[in-house]
């Protein structure tokens, strides 16, 4: 008998009714045991709760219900009051007679009790959400179904409707990723165990989710082909954008190139203009002091030359012949010339005072012009001190200076080739320096 009860169980989980009601027809209650007897009544029950689910309509699941009632109020006749089978089927009973608010206090009095084995948490948790669902507190529903997947799970539990509820609730949440993973769970527990109600139930659910799961797939493959054209399109945005900045950037160094050419022409404009002003100030100078110079040269000779021609004119008057002869004798030419150089040594000094140390600083300390007591400038520095005044040509520096021209050159050559400074420089070293 007890075997019986057993394979009508198994036949009743997958979903085989009539059999499983042939298989308990067959069973002679009255002979059996207490606890068999309880575990007999509550298969019954269990039976008819089933068939109303299974019917799910107005007409036979209420009578369903109230036959399954009956024959759980047999087995709580027999089950201790106290044990866990006891308050589960009294929960379980009032939730098919519609009483929510007792079927909630059961239910939920059998979660306190921290000795429920994975498989009694599963049972009572997923029967718990139902009252939820009812209510329409989907997320709490949610939660325990939760619990209920993770507790069949670990007790290896396949004969359950947890995963599939669970996934029902997700879809309709629009959780559609693990709305798929609790229907791949159901289906795999329901192919497992065989249960035929649980792959029926499930094939009103699975073409839902997967649809959904098409239409997820369509979705992120037309956002992706979006997404992969706007980033083409500004990939070939920034690669044009990057050729226009290179070309403005050629452009830019282009014109930065002709503006720096422009500038340090400007500044060797400005610096030649500057050396321009400096030898127009210096020539200024030289002429101002030049200018006063020889008018006061030619002041004196033309006042030495009046006082000659009066003594001439008056000697010739008087006839006196001899004495315009003595007189002629006493003009000493080599002196008046000594006199001019001197007055040119003095006016020079004045405009480049500095002019004999600066041009010693050229040589080497046994090459320096040595000058003698009174001598202001000798031939050597007179010859460049003429250059200085700007007379450059050597025909016009020797008739100064009473020379021939070869005479002039050797001395130049010669002062050059002692100087430190390079021959084709020592010139222009000369020319700079500053007057005053």
């Amino acid at each position: 008998m007890y075997a019986k009860i057993k394979l009508a169980f198994s036949l009743l989980s997958s979903g085989m009714y009539k059999e499983a009601y042939d298989s308990l027809s067959t069973v002679n209650a009255h002979v059996l045991p207490d606890s068999s007897k309880a575990e007999y009544y509550a298969l019954m029950g269990r039976y008819y709760y089933d068939l109303g689910d299974f019917d799910n309509d107005r007409y036979h699941t209420p009578v369903y219900n109230i036959l399954g009632s009956k024959y759980i109020d047999s087995a709580l006749a027999l089950l201790p009051p106290n044990t866990y089978r006891a308050g589960y089927y009294r929960g379980l009973k009032e939730l098919k007679a519609g009483n929510s608010a007792g079927a909630l206090t059961m239910l939920s009095r059998l979660l306190q009790n921290p000795a429920l084995t994975q498989h009694q948490l599963a049972v009572t948790t997923s029967t718990l959400s139902d009252l939820y669902i009812r209510s329409g507190e989907t997320d709490k529903a949610i939660q325990l179904l939760t619990i209920a997947v993770i507790a069949d799970i670990q007790s290896s539990t396949k004969e359950t409707s947890a995963a599939f509820n669970l996934a029902s609730l997700l879809y309709k949440k629009g959780d559609v990723k693990n709305a798929s993973l609790c229907i791949n769970q159901a289906i795999a527990d329901a192919v497992f165990y065989g249960a035929r109600q649980r792959k029926v139930q499930v094939s009103t659910i699975l073409p839902f989710i997967e649809a959904q799961k098409l239409n997820m797939v369509e979705s992120q493959k037309r956002k992706l082909l979006f997404y992969a054209a706007t980033v083409t399109a500004l990939l070939l945005l920034i690669i044009g954008l990057a050729f226009i900045i290179l070309q403005q950037v050629k452009k830019l160094k282009a014109a930065q190139k002709i503006i720096t050419q422009a500038h340090i022409k400007e500044q060797e404009i400005n610096r030649q203009l500057a050396d321009t002003n400096a030898k127009l100030q210096d020539a200024n100078k030289i002429k101002e002091k030049y200018i006063g110079y020889f008018f006061n040269f030619n002041a004196e000779f033309y006042d030495k030359v009046e006082k000659l021609k009066r003594s001439l004119e008056q000697k010739v008057a008087d006839r006196k012949f001899e004495d315009i002869r003595s007189l002629i004798a006493r003009i000493n030419l080599r002196k008046e010339k000594e006199e001019l150089i001197s007055n040119f040594d003095h006016a020079f000094l004045k405009l480049f005072p500095n002019f004999v140390t600066v041009f010693n600083n050229m040589f080497r300390e046994e090459d320096q012009q040595e000058l003698k007591d009174g001598e202001l400038l000798n031939t050597d520095l007179r010859i460049f001190a003429l250059i200085r005044m700007g007379i450059q040509d050597s025909e016009k520096i020797a008739h100064i200076l009473q020379y021939s021209v070869n005479t002039i050159t050797t001395y130049k050559t010669r002062i050059k080739n002692k100087s430190i400074v390079p021959n084709e420089e020592f010139e222009k070293r000369v020319m700079e320096i500053k007057a005053v």
